[in-house]
């Protein structure tokens, strides 16, 4: 019996094969979780189908969370499915490429600015609020972050500014549902090759350097991520909130201030 039976998680984010949402979905279905996907828009449910199509599952809903009125038109069309269910995992980043391939203050912008922060951490906030009376006592909320948040890495610009504020968010959500007991963490994995990283530049070379200066020196893979992010759905995990948790072989107490 896996240890998610019963548990009923919406999942965000898939793409591709390479989505770390992907890989989150295997572990929490091979742990007997009841899975609901959404995604951005009608145009990638047909590939959406076929990348789970191993998972028995077709339950797809789609949502532009940079439209507060989609995300109140999602919940109340997952209510008609579930009354109730156990948490969510928010696998939703965008900043403008241009915002990660040039000089950060000479590509900087309000648009921008204001752009990364709706999208990467402002839609998991909204999320919440939406969800929060249909959240059973004990869910999980999961969101992935990224060092970038934390330390200045090459070319991560604007998005490190939009994962800070996403890991401040963790913890102020995570106060405010506790009194719910509801828990609310992050995932912070090393790089991975993922449709978003390859709009960083010179990303190949930094995930080189990150598998060279980590602990254990192999690259992370989106399986390695799901299975912490199984643990963190589940019961198991029951005393942990407000945390981000690396999953990136140890490379975030490993490196310098400064990479270039």
């Amino acid at each position: 019996m896996g240890f998610l039976k019963g548990k009923k998680i919406i999942i965000t984010g898939i793409y591709n094969e390479r989505s770390i949402a992907l890989g989150i979905s295997k572990a929490l279905y091979k742990q007997k979780a009841q899975l609901i996907f959404v995604c951005q828009n009608k145009k990638i449910i047909s590939k959406i189908k076929h990348l789970i199509s191993s998972m028995s599952i077709n339950t797809i809903f789609f949502c532009d969370v940079s439209n507060d009125q989609n995300i109140k038109e999602l919940f109340f069309n997952i209510k008609k499915i579930w009354k109730n269910f156990d948490g969510f995992v928010h696998s939703i980043a965008y900043c403008p490429k241009e915002q990660m391939c040039q000089d950060f203050i000479d590509s900087s912008n309000r648009k921008s600015f204001n752009l990364a922060h709706e999208i990467s951490s402002y839609s998991f906030l909204s999320m919440a609020r939406e969800s929060k009376n249909m959240l059973n006592k004990f869910s999980s909320l999961i969101t992935l972050s990224y060092l970038g948040s934390q330390r200045v890495l090459a070319n991560y610009n604007m998005m490190g500014l939009a994962k800070a504020s996403l890991e401040s968010n963790i913890r102020y959500m995570a106060e405010s549902l506790g009194k719910k007991n509801i828990r609310v963490n992050g995932i912070s994995p090393g790089p991975i090759k993922t449709i978003s990283s390859y709009q960083i530049k010179n990303f190949c070379k930094i995930q080189k350097y990150q598998k060279s200066a980590s602990l254990i020196q192999n690259y992370v893979t989106i399986q390695q991520i799901g299975n912490v992010a199984a643990f963190l759905c589940s019961n198991l995990s029951i005393g942990i909130t407000g945390s981000v948790i690396y999953v990136d072989n140890g490379f975030n107490v490993n490196i310098p201030n400064h990479i270039i």
